[in-house]
C-alpha cells in the first residue's frame, strides 16, 4: 500500500472527505475507488459513491476476499441511506461470514448493524431482533453502541414493551454523547421525544381523552377488555383477537364497546358495519349471523347478549382506545404503526375501504413522508416511517485502509 492511499486513509478516519479525494481522486485502482467511494458518501453524493465501491469491489481480486467484503459492507451502507432496499441480502451476510473468518470484528459489527437496520426497515421485526440479539451484553464503540441501541429501542417499540424502549433509549444517549455525532444525537433527541406525543384516544364517559405511549402500554397490561381501534384487535391481558381482516366483526364489536355497559341498536348497529341507511329483515339476518360469529370469537373473554331493541357486550371494564386522530388517514398510520409490511389490499380490506381510495390516501402520507413504500407493482408493501432516521455510519471505521 503506496503512502497516498494511507494518507487518504487517515484522512477519512479523521472526518476530512476533501483532503481524502485530493490525494486519491485521479486513481483508478481499487483502493483509491474504495476510498473516494467513502469519501463521496461521506459528502452525501451517495449516487456515485455507490457506483465507486462498485466498481471497487469488482476491481479486488480473488486473494482480496477481505477488501472485497469491506467494499460490500461500504455499498450496502449507501443502500440503506438511498432506502434502496431491492438488493438480495446474501451479498451483505457472505461479507459479514469472510469479515468475521479474517478477524474484522469492527466491520462484521456494522455489517450486522446494517443487515439489522435494513430488516427493520422491510417491517421484518423477528429477523431484526435475532441479528441483534448477539450484540446484547458486549461491549461496543460507541458509534455502532448507540446504532444498535436504537435498532432495539424501535424493536420494543413496535410491541408497547416501553420499560425496554427507555432502557435502550438511555444507552443510546449515553453511547451518541460519548461518540460525538451530533446527528446521531439528534435521532436519539427525537426517538426519545416519541413517547411524549400523543397515541391513541381512549373513550371515557362519552368523551375522547388523548394518551401517551406510556398510557397505552398500562392500560394494555391492565387486563381490561380493550376495544383497539388503531390496530383493529381485541386485548384481554394476554389474550389477543386480530380483527384487521374482518372488518365487519370489527366494527360491530366497537360500536358494541362503545355503547358498552348500554345496548346498541340494531339499525345503529346495521348502518355502520354494512353502511347501510334504511335496514330490512334480510339486513337484520344478516346482523344476527354476524353477531353470531363475533360472539364465538370472544367467547373466552366476554359475551353479547340479545335486548328487545339490539345487542349488549357484557364483559368487566371495557376500554375503547382510538386512533390520535379521526379519519382514514389517521387509521391507516395506526394500522401501520406495529412496523409490518401491509399491502394495499389488506389495508383496504381492514378499513372497509375502496382499494383505489386507500391507494390515493397512501400516497398523500408518502409525499408528506408519513409511510414509506417498499417492492413494485403487486409486491409493494407499506410500512410506517421508522421511528429514527438511522444516521449510517460513514464508514468502515476501523478497516482503513483498504490495500
Amino acid at each position: 500500500m503506496d503512502s497516498l492511499i494511507s494518507a487518504a486513509a487517515r484522512a477519512l478516519a479523521a472526518g476530512d472527505a476533501l483532503a481524502a479525494l485530493k490525494r486519491v481522486a485521479l486513481r483508478e485502482d481499487p483502493p483509491a475507488l474504495a476510498l473516494r467511494g467513502i469519501a463521496m458518501a461521506q459528502l452525501g453524493e451517495l449516487a456515485r459513491a455507490r457506483e465507486l465501491l462498485k466498481r471497487a469491489a469488482q476491481g479486488f481480486g480473488p486473494h482480496e476476499a477481505l477488501a472485497r467484503a469491506r467494499c460490500v459492507v461500504a455499498e450496502a451502507e449507501v443502500a440503506l441511506a438511498l432506502r434502496d432496499l431491492g438488493a438480495s441480502p446474501r451479498s451483505l451476510e457472505a461479507a459479514m461470514a469472510t469479515l468475521e473468518a479474517r478477524g474484522d470484528r469492527s466491520n462484521a459489527l456494522q455489517a450486522r448493524l446494517i443487515a439489522a437496520r435494513r430488516q427493520l426497515l422491510l417491517g421484518r421485526l423477528d429477523e431484526a431482533a435475532a441479528l441483534l440479539a448477539p450484540l446484547d451484553g458486549q461491549a461496543l464503540p460507541p458509534l455502532p453502541a448507540a446504532v444498535a441501541a436504537l435498532a432495539t429501542a424501535e424493536l420494543a417499540l413496535r410491541s408497547l414493551r416501553l420499560a425496554d424502549v427507555r432502557t435502550a433509549l438511555a444507552r443510546a444517549q449515553e453511547a451518541a454523547l460519548r461518540s460525538g455525532v451530533p446527528a446521531l444525537q439528534a435521532e436519539v433527541d427525537e426517538a426519545a421525544a416519541t413517547l411524549e406525543r400523543t397515541a391513541a384516544r381512549r373513550l371515557v364517559d362519552g368523551e375522547w381523552q388523548p394518551l401517551r405511549l406510556q398510557d397505552v402500554a398500562a392500560l394494555m397490561d391492565s387486563g381490561s377488555l380493550v376495544v383497539d381501534a388503531c390496530r383493529h384487535r381485541l386485548r384481554a391481558g394476554a389474550w389477543t383477537l386480530d380483527l384487521a381482516r374482518r372488518p365487519i366483526l370489527f366494527t360491530l364489536l366497537r360500536t358494541l364497546a362503545e355503547a358498552a355497559p348500554g345496548e346498541a341498536e340494531r339499525d345503529a348497529l346495521i348502518a355502520r358495519a354494512f353502511r347501510i341507511r334504511e335496514a330490512d329483515e334480510t339486513h337484520r339476518a344478516r346482523l344476527r349471523v354476524e353477531i353470531g360469529r363475533l360472539r364465538a370469537l370472544i367467547k373466552p373473554v366476554a359475551g353479547i347478549e340479545a335486548t328487545a331493541r339490539g345487542f349488549a357486550l357484557r364483559a368487566p371494564g371495557v376500554a375503547v382506545l382510538a386512533p390520535p386522530m379521526e379519519g382514514e388517514a389517521s387509521e391507516l398510520l395506526a394500522l401501520l404503526a406495529d412496523g409490518a409490511a401491509w399491502s394495499t389490499s389488506a389495508l383496504a380490506l381492514a378499513l372497509g375501504e375502496s382499494q383505489r381510495n386507500v391507494q390515493r390516501e397512501l400516497a398523500e402520507l408518502e409525499a408528506l413522508g408519513r409511510v414509506r413504500a417498499i417492492g413494485q407493482t403487486r409486491a409493494r408493501r407499506w410500512l410506517a416511517p421508522p421511528l429514527t432516521g438511522f444516521t449510517t455510519i460513514l464508514l468502515l471505521p476501523a478497516a482503513l485502509p483498504l490495500g
